[in-house]
């Protein structure tokens, strides 16, 4: 998990699925400026309720065919019976694909909370045991710093990653937060719980300060009253928020880092800037866009 202060950590990028043609512009934009940093993974979203799913599904195996990043399907319970998701997985795995983000899901916007699909995957475990028999593949699993928004109590949340990790996940990413101190008490409350495999800290670099506060609201992190202030009166002034922004992000990874964790996953939001900034701060360099070859990938 250590890094020496000479080696720039590794990374990982996380996208959404574009809506319309200017959407899917920008997102190819974005991937092509941030695929020479050579992330160990970029991972596509579903929307709530499983909306996006063909998007998903497309924008992934793009990615795979057309530039030389591995890709990591987020894959959910909602709105699909088991022999559905099954089949989904089989056909990323007979695709290339070997990295999947399993997840509960969120229910969909009109409904009142969320309710298991009579013939599906109840919650995220059912759904790493059922991966676990469909393939090989690497799975990685959300994780709470500050505790899902429907869970219990943090203990029992941490119940339950537990129990997501002993069915066969390899990785937790952390739902994004923005008070470091967080994400160490966190680590060590994992670590006293028999949590062995690597926890990689989410960072969301702040685009626009209310729409991540509503997103803050729906995940359950806390945004410090120092943030608040920080960004205050920065509505109207696009270039000084990113700088705030890129700022903050930086000496919160640099922070994490002197911890001894060598590995960072950007929720980018489809925009390339700010991710790209904070890479470079942590020695991120990357090839020139000419020097990134398509390898040929196996599809078996």
């Amino acid at each position: 998990m250590s890094t020496s202060s000479a080696t720039a950590p590794r990374v990982s990028f996380e996208f959404f699925p574009p809506k319309n043609e200017a959407m899917e512009a920008t997102l190819w934009d974005t991937i092509k400026k941030l695929e020479p940093l050579g992330p160990r993974f970029v991972s596509v979203t579903y929307g709530a309720g499983g909306t996006t799913r063909e998007r998903t599904h497309a924008t992934v195996r793009r990615i795979r065919e057309e530039t030389a990043l591995e890709p990591a399907a987020h894959l959910t319970c909602v709105a699909a019976t088991r022999e559905e998701i099954d089949a989904v997985a089989r056909d990323y795995w007979n695709a290339g694909i070997r990295h999947i983000v399993a997840l509960r899901g969120d229910a969909p916007p009109d409904a009142a909370g969320y309710v298991p699909h009579p013939g599906g995957y109840a919650y995220a475990t059912d759904l790493v045991l059922g991966l676990r028999k469909v393939g090989d593949f690497e799975i990685s699993v959300a994780a709470y710093p500050e505790k899902h928004p429907e869970a219990r109590d943090a203990g029992s949340d941490l119940d339950y990653l537990k129990r997501k990790i002993d069915a066969g996940a390899t990785r937790a990413i952390t739902q994004f937060f923005f008070d470091p101190d967080a994400f160490f008490r966190f680590i060590d409350k994992a670590t006293a719980a028999g949590i062995t495999v690597p926890i990689v800290p989410g960072i969301l670099p702040v685009t626009n300060f209310a729409t991540v506060t509503r997103f803050a609201g729906m995940c359950g992190a806390r945004i410090p009253p120092y943030l608040v202030d920080l960004f205050d009166g920065l509505d109207e002034d696009p270039d000084t928020r990113r700088m705030i922004a890129a700022t903050i992000a930086a000496e919160h990874c640099l922070r994490i880092r002197d911890q001894g964790f060598d590995e960072f996953h950007f929720y980018t939001l489809n925009r390339a800037e700010l991710t790209k900034a904070v890479c470079h701060r942590l020695g991120i360099r990357g090839a020139s866009p000419e020097a990134v070859a398509k390898p040929e990938h196996e599809v078996v």
